[in-house]
């Protein structure tokens, strides 16, 4: 490992799950460069309406570039109002094809309360099956856990937070500040 990369900022974990009518997204709050903590308290999960359209988006990888793709992601959904799907279409086609947008190192986990999506640099947006989709570092530990208990009794929320506790046991990059967010639909 050379000294660039060992300096290479770490840290995420944000969970999505939808059950019943509702859908939560959660994320921890651990930011570190390297081996070092720089801050654990960081809010990576973050509510948008443009033009009263509620959206609720977690994000990971750099703070700058997860700033301009949600404001990005706004503006699209601006200009189609109330369809999600089609607006994270539209920035995922930019995000592929836009030279500025390529270097973009990030990934987005965003809900209208009836679909839950991950967006990728690579140009994808995905609808995770089981109704569960984390992302970040501790991402395929949230993911696992929250699996595990999808058919219990707990709510959407009391799964993100267990999901999440149990990442931050697990994964070096997470920490248990957490920040949720939930999103209803009728």
């Amino acid at each position: 490992m050379n000294a660039q990369s060992s300096n290479h900022w770490h840290g995420t974990t944000i969970i999505g799950v939808k059950k019943q009518n509702e859908v939560v997204i959660a994320g921890d709050g651990q930011v570190s460069l390297g081996q070092t903590v720089i801050k654990g308290s960081a809010r990576k999960v973050s509510r948008i309406s443009p033009g009263g359209f509620e959206v609720v988006a977690g994000f990971a990888g750099s703070t700058a570039d997860c700033f301009t793709l949600l404001e990005r992601l706004e503006s699209k959904l601006e200009a189609a109002p109330g369809h999600l799907t089609r607006a994270a279409v539209q920035l995922a086609k930019d995000w592929r094809t836009d030279k500025f947008l390529q270097k973009l190192e990030a990934m987005l986990l965003v809900s209208d309360g009836k679909q839950l999506l991950i967006i990728t640099g690579a140009g994808d947006v995905l609808e995770p099956e089981h109704d569960v989709a984390a992302i970040g570092s501790g991402g395929n530990y949230a993911l696992a856990a929250a699996r595990g208990m999808m058919d219990s009794d707990r709510s959407a929320e009391d799964i993100a937070r267990a999901a999440l506790s149990i990442a931050a046991d697990i994964c070096v990059y997470t920490n248990g500040n957490l920040t949720i967010e939930k999103i209803s639909h009728d």
